[in-house]
């Protein structure tokens, strides 16, 4: 088996911003965060105050709930990439109830890079952060090559 490319403390070390407007979910995705060993975990429940939060934390990985009162995760999802640089991968995975062939499609087209339902598998969820952040810290190295 070949040796893993990234560090497991690199992966933990990195911000994570969670937006749903269900306290429950933010609380049990913050659970779920620091029991793999995560420290630097940022939660947000007003899908309003979202973009800010994005922007002056520059989080590592989002977690986003589509379907949250007055701006939505569609929303945000736009919202984000225009504040992204063209060569930067900051991924976002959306964790919605709604499963719909044609919500997956529409997160994914609007920059989403992964999808999990919900209710989700916490041990999923928890590799899928992993494996979405060693993607980003693989990228990041190869910009400075």
């Amino acid at each position: 088996m070949p040796a893993n490319l990234v560090d497991n403390q690199q992966i933990l070390a990195k911000r994570i911003l969670a937006i749903d407007d269900e306290e429950a979910n933010v609380l049990l995705l913050k659970n779920v965060l620091e029991r793999e060993g995560y420290k630097d975990i940022h939660c947000i429940t007003d899908p309003e105050k979202a973009l800010d939060a994005y922007i002056t934390l520059s989080p590592d990985l989002v977690l986003l709930d589509l379907m949250m009162p007055k701006i939505d995760g569609f929303q945000l999802l736009e919202a984000f990439s225009r504040h992204d640089k063209s060569d930067e991968f900051r991924p976002v995975l959306v964790l919605t109830a709604d499963t719909t062939l044609q919500t997956r499609r529409r997160a994914l087209a609007l920059g989403a890079k992964d999808f999990v339902s919900k209710p989700f598998d916490v041990i999923e969820v928890a590799l899928r952060i992993s494996n979405l952040l060693e993607t980003r810290i693989l990228y990041e190295r190869l910009k400075h090559v």
